[in-house]
C-alpha cells in the first residue's frame, strides 16, 4: 500500500478529553475517530490491527474445535426476561420496540440467543460437547463512557459458548479454553494474568479474569507476594483473624446507647469529623433488599467505617441482593445514612457482620433517627436475642492493603485491563430456557454450559497502554496495521526504483508493508512512522544507494542496521517472521 492512497489523518495533538495514553494515540494516529460518547468510527489503520487480532483469536478458536457462527444483534426481550437478566442488567441494556409492538434489545452478550438455538437443534448426548462461538459487535448503554475504548456503547467481542452433558467434560474445554487465551495474549503481545472472578450478570459456578497489569485500568487486581494466590477485588478473600461468631465477640462493660446529635452527617467522614472518631472505630450499615424468595425482605449490612461492602460476597451469603432505594427503605422505618445494627431489633432483618465490624468491643454506630448516631454500640449488648439470631459472620468486605491472602502471605494491589474471561456457567440458562438432550437412558437432562468472552478492542488498548513511547505507537509484529514502512528519503529516481521494487517482492512474500510516497521533508516521515507504530522501517537515502545499502530500524530501537540491495526484501521478510515466530514462543 502506498501511503499517499490511504486515509492515515495523522495530528500532532491530541483531543482535551482523551485522559489515557491509548486514548490519545489512537486518535493521533488515525486509528478511530469519535462521533458519539462511547461510539467510534474505526479507521483503516485501527482496522487493520484489530482484523489481525480477530484472526489470531479465530486460529486458536478453531484450534480447540470451536465453531464459528454469527447470531443477530437484535434479539427478543422476552428471553431475558426469562433467565432473569433483563432486571439484572436494567438500564445498561437498548431496548426498542417493533412495529408490533414487540419489545427487543441490542445484545450486550448472547448466552440466552445461542442457548435458544442449541435447544432448537440438539437432542441427543451423542451431539455434545459442542463448541460455538462468534466475533461480533455488542451494545451496553454505559452511564459513563470514558477513556476511549475501555468504556464504550459500542464494541466488539469474541464469544465462545460450550454445552456438555458433564460436568468433567464442561471442565475439559475450560482448561482448553483457558490455555487458548494464554496463547491469544501471548500472540497479540500483551502480558495478561489469569486471576479469579466473580461472575456478575453473566452468572456461573466459576469463572477466571484475564487481566493485563496496567495503571490506566479499571479492575483491581489482589495478588499475595509469594505468588500463589490472585482474585480480582470482588473475588479476594483474605485471612481472617477476628471474631466469628458473636459469642465470640469483644465483651465490653454493659453501658447504655449515647444519643449523640449529628445533623446533616450522614457519611463516616462527616459523623467522624463531628464526633472526632476515625472510621475504624465506627459501624457503617448498608441497607440492601433481599431477592423475592428470600424469607425477609431487608438485609443489614456491617462493616467497618474505613471499609467497603463487596456487594458480590455478601450475595454469596445472603442470596441475590440489591441496594436499596432510599424511598423503599424509609418506608420500613430504615434511614438511609443513619441506620445502625440495632435496627434489626425492630425490623425482620437479616443481619450480616464482617469480622472485623464484629471485632470492635464498642462502636459508635447510625442511631436509626435522621441526624442522630448512638456511641457505645456492643454486638453482645445490643442486640435483642431474636436478631442475634438471625445473624450471619462473614467476610463481606473488600481486601485492603494489609490484609494476607487465605494462605497468609501479604496481598498486593494492582491495577489493570479486562482483557477476557471465562465461565462455567453450569445449567443457568438452559434450566431457564429448557434446553435439555436425552442421556443414554432416554431421561432429559438440562445441558451444562460455559461462557468464554474476550474483548479485541481490549487487546488493542492493552498494546497502547503498555508498549507507546514518548514518539507515538509501539506494534507487536503479529497486530500491527503493517509490519514494514518503506521511507524514501525523496520518492523519485534511484530511490523510487528501488522502493517500488522492494514493495512489489515484500507484497508477492506476504509482508504487509507501507510505501511512503508522500512529497514531505525526511523528519516529517520519520515522526509519522513512529507515530502509528510500524514495527520495521526501510530508509532509501541518497548516501545508502550509493553504496548499495538500505537502513533497516526496528520501532523503538536507538540504532539502524545496513543491509544490501541484493536480497534485501528477503533480509526484511526474514526480520518479520523472526518477530512472529518469538511471539508463539
Amino acid at each position: 500500500m502506498y501511503w499517499s492512497r490511504t486515509l492515515i489523518p495523522t495530528a500532532r495533538q491530541a483531543p482535551a478529553d482523551a485522559q489515557i495514553a491509548s486514548h490519545q494515540w489512537m486518535i493521533r494516529a488515525g486509528l478511530v475517530r469519535q462521533i458519539a460518547a462511547g461510539v467510534y468510527d474505526w479507521l483503516p489503520l485501527g482496522w487493520r490491527a484489530m482484523q489481525k487480532i480477530c484472526a489470531i483469536i479465530r486460529q486458536e478458536m478453531d484450534a480447540t474445535g470451536a465453531q464459528e457462527l454469527h447470531l443477530p444483534a437484535l434479539l427478543p426481550a422476552q428471553w431475558w426476561k426469562q433467565t432473569g437478566r433483563y432486571a439484572d442488567y436494567g438500564p445498561l441494556l437498548f431496548k426498542v420496540k417493533d412495529r408490533r409492538d414487540t419489545e427487543m434489545i441490542l445484545g450486550p452478550t448472547h448466552e440466552e440467543c445461542v442457548t435458544e438455538l442449541v435447544k432448537a437443534y440438539v437432542g441427543s448426548h451423542k451431539q455434545l460437547p459442542l463448541i460455538l462461538y462468534q466475533i461480533q459487535g455488542k451494545f451496553r448503554d454505559e452511564a459513563r463512557p470514558r477513556n476511549g475504548l475501555l468504556r464504550v456503547r459500542e464494541f466488539f467481542m469474541k464469544d465462545a459458548y460450550s454445552f456438555h452433558s458433564s460436568a468433567e467434560s464442561l471442565h475439559e474445554t475450560y482448561q482448553a479454553m483457558y490455555h487458548a487465551y494464554v496463547r491469544i495474549f501471548r500472540r497479540c503481545g500483551v502480558s495478561a494474568v489469569a486471576v479469579e472472578a466473580e461472575s456478575g450478570p453473566i452468572g456461573g459456578e466459576a469463572s477466571h479474569e484475564f487481566i493485563c497489569p496496567c495503571a490506566a485500568g479499571e479492575d483491581v487486581m489482589v495478588r499475595s507476594e509469594d505468588g500463589a494466590y490472585a482474585a480480582n477485588l470482588e473475588r479476594a478473600g483474605r485471612a481472617i483473624f477476628a471474631p466469628l461468631t458473636l459469642a465470640t465477640a469483644a465483651a465490653a462493660p454493659p453501658a447504655p446507647l449515647q444519643r449523640v446529635p449529628t445533623p446533616g452527617a450522614a457519611t463516616m467522614q462527616q459523623v467522624g469529623q463531628m464526633l472526632g472518631a476515625p472510621p475504624q472505630h465506627m459501624i457503617k450499615t448498608l441497607v440492601f433488599v433481599a431477592g423475592k424468595d428470600a424469607p425477609r425482605p431487608w438485609v443489614l449490612a456491617c462493616v467497618r467505617g474505613d471499609h467497603e461492602v463487596n456487594e458480590a460476597k455478601l450475595r454469596h451469603v445472603a442470596g441475590s441482593v440489591e441496594l436499596a432505594p432510599a424511598e423503599p427503605a424509609r418506608a420500613a422505618g430504615l434511614i438511609i445514612g443513619f441506620v445502625g445494627p440495632h435496627a434489626a431489633n425492630t425490623i425482620p432483618a437479616q443481619l450480616v457482620i464482617d469480622p472485623d465490624v464484629l471485632a470492635l468491643p464498642t462502636a459508635i454506630a447510625g442511631g436509626n433517627e435522621v441526624d442522630w448516631h448512638v456511641k457505645n454500640f456492643n454486638w453482645r449488648h445490643h442486640l435483642h436475642p431474636a436478631a442475634a439470631q438471625r445473624a450471619v459472620v462473614a467476610d463481606i468486605r473488600n481486601a485492603v492493603p494489609g490484609d494476607r491472602s487465605p494462605a497468609g502471605s501479604p496481598l498486593t494491589f494492582s491495577k489493570g485491563i479486562e482483557l477476557g474471561h471465562v465461565f462455567k456457567l453450569g445449567t443457568r440458562y438452559s434450566q431457564a430456557l429448557g434446553a435439555t438432550y436425552l442421556d443414554e437412558n432416554q431421561q432429559a437432562q438440562a445441558i451444562i454450559m460455559g461462557c468464554y468472552g474476550i474483548g479485541p478492542g481490549r487487546i488493542l488498548v492493552a498494546a497502547l497502554e503498555t508498549l507507546c513511547d514518548a514518539d507515538g505507537i509501539n506494534w507487536p509484529m503479529s497486530i500491527a496495521p503493517y509490519q514494514v514502512v518503506i521511507t524514501p528519503i525523496q520518492y523519485e529516481g534511484r530511490a523510487r526504483q528501488v522502493a517500488d521494487q522492494l514493495h512489489a517482492e515484500l507484497v508477492t512474500r506476504g509482508v504487509d508493508v507501507l510505501l511512503d510516497d508522500r512529497d514531505q521533508r525526511p523528519g516529517v516521515k520519520f515522526k509519522d512512522a513512529d507515530l502509528i507504530g510500524i514495527p520495521l522501517r526501510v530508509v532509501l537515502g541518497e548516501k545508502g544507494l550509493a553504496a548499495g545499502q538500505a537502513e533497516l530500524k526496528r520501532r523503538g530501537e536507538k540504532g539502524p542496521v545496513m543491509l544490501p540491495l541484493a536480497n534485501l526484501a528477503a533480509a526484511v521478510d526474514e526480520r518479520v517472521r523472526k518477530c512472529l515466530a518469538e511471539a508463539t514462543l
